[in-house]
């Protein structure tokens, strides 16, 4: 017979499990890549940008992701940036929930099997 302590382990393994799903039901949209403000320098002749001391142009906001293999970079508006800014945090929020449900389901996992070991002893 399974030890008491172990079945409310589990019981509580698996509310905390049903909690992390729930949960991943309530993150909005994510997208990935790193947001950067950047200065450039146009190269042309006698801008600013190329004077000594140089004053180059921006900053602009810059968004960097891997996209099917590739790196994309796009220069965003200070509105896009901060949309960019909740899709990353999003996206880091799915990461670590999906981390923490692998290691509960680990948790059950172990339970239940140990659970089972003691129930099929004779």
């Amino acid at each position: 017979m399974p030890e008491r302590n172990d079945t409310e382990r589990l019981a509580a393994c698996e509310a905390r499990y049903q909690q992390l799903a729930r949960d991943l039901s309530s993150i909005g949209v994510v997208a990935s890549g790193s947001l950067a403000l950047r200065s450039h320098r146009c190269g042309k002749p006698h801008c600013a940008c190329g004077a000594d001391p140089p004053r180059p142009h921006g900053p602009y906001w810059h968004w960097t992701a891997k996209v099917q293999g590739k790196t994309v970079n796009r220069r965003l508006s200070a509105d896009e940036a901060d949309l960019y800014q909740q899709w990353i945090a999003n996206d880091r929020q799915l990461r670590h929930l999906v981390d923490e449900l692998h290691r509960v389901a680990q948790q059950i996992i172990e339970l239940t099997l140990a659970t089972t070991r003691a129930t099929t002893k004779v």
